[in-house]
């Protein structure tokens, strides 16, 4: 089907496009050599953990669909998700406005020849405070782009203004086409996501929907700033929701070029794995070598102890407090375009 223009006084058409440049990078740290598959315990399978109170159960680490859209072209994008799916890897992860579509797109591609079957496929829905109507032409434009009739997961992406829960729940809202594409068959299950303050999450859940899954950043950093670990996750549990954690290096791996931060990048990832109740870790992953470092992880894991946790979250306190490596919370530099439009906000900083 066509796309609508979803247009509202002042929307910027042309910001998207010239945003869609703009990249960020979880997965940067490759070995010299890491090009090269996996030594250790190769064959060894990838845990999986249930999908929250639900029967499912997906990888303990998740295929980021917006770093697969940074790939560099569709082929790369399309040997990364067969290479992960093929290592166990059976979680993938989109959003409608990912790359200005072309994440769904070049995942729909890489799902054919039956690969889609092997994964538990989510993607997110781009209101962004517009109302359920346009939920559903979007939702259409995801199935298309990712060649499936169905999502076993659809999220309201991006919960970032104190209004944005008042506006998903308000009548007419996007609460309606969650509920709407589920009687239809084209969603298994909903959740929403965000990573700016973990409060809002909170009054998402508060307000009484069944949700389905949740997803935040969770990483050494957030345990000692605006606190999704402590404020959001007690909650989702609470209610059987699949916890889904996000940006295990902080979004851009910042942390990792600064001398005195003294964690690996196989840390991050391990402390990510291991905080209780965590159903997947979503993680970047734009390259071959970037996955074949992650599938190493994965497939080596196994739990930090409390103590060595504590100890992760001690080695980067004189860093944490301030936010300063976790800049999605505190600044535009992850803000969505779209988000940004659609609530008259100024776009300079904004990515796609």
């Amino acid at each position: 089907m066509p796309e609508r223009t979803f247009s509202r006084r002042g929307f910027i058409n042309s910001a998207v496009a010239v945003s869609a440049s703009v990249a960020v990078t979880e997965g940067v740290f490759v070995p010299q050599g890491a090009a090269q598959s996996p030594s250790t315990s190769q064959n060894a399978p990838i845990q999986r953990r249930k999908f929250g109170r639900h029967r499912d159960e997906v990888s303990i680490l998740g295929l980021g669909g917006h770093h697969l859209g940074n790939a560099a072209t569709v082929q790369n994008a399309i040997s990364i998700l067969h290479e992960a799916v093929d290592n166990g890897v059976n979680f993938c992860d989109n959003a409608w406005e990912y790359n200005n579509h072309r994440s769904e797109e070049w995942m729909g591609q890489a799902l054919g020849g039956g690969y889609r079957d092997k994964v538990f496929l989510m993607s997110k829905v781009c209101t962004h405070g517009r109302d359920a109507s346009v939920a559903m032409e979007m939702l259409e434009q995801t199935l298309t782009r990712l060649g499936t009739d169905h999502l076993d997961l659809w999220q309201i992406h991006a919960v970032t203004y104190d209004n944005d829960p008042d506006l998903a729940y308000r009548k007419g809202g996007v609460l309606e086409a969650l509920d709407q594409a589920k009687k239809q068959g084209k969603v298994r299950y909903v959740g929403f996501s965000g990573h700016k303050d973990p409060r809002l999450h909170k009054r998402m859940i508060d307000m009484g929907y069944a949700w389905d899954s949740v997803q935040f950043p969770i990483n050494p950093f957030d345990a000692q700033f605006r606190i999704f670990q402590q404020v959001v996750l007690p909650e989702a549990l609470k209610r059987g929701m699949a916890v889904l954690g996000m940006k295990p290096l902080c979004g851009d791996g910042a942390p990792f070029h600064h001398g005195d931060v003294k964690l690996t990048p196989q840390q991050a990832l391990r402390y990510a794995m291991s905080v209780g109740g965590v159903t997947t870790t979503v993680t970047g992953m734009e390259s071959v070598a970037v996955l074949r470092q992650n599938l190493a992880i994965a497939k080596d894991f196994q739990p930090m102890k409390q103590a060595e946790m504590q100890e992760v979250i001690a080695a980067v306190r004189p860093f944490a407090g301030d936010g300063r490596f976790e800049v999605y919370k505190t600044s535009l530099k992850y803000d969505n375009t779209v988000t940004r439009q659609m609530h008259e906000q100024p776009l300079a900083g904004a990515s796609a």
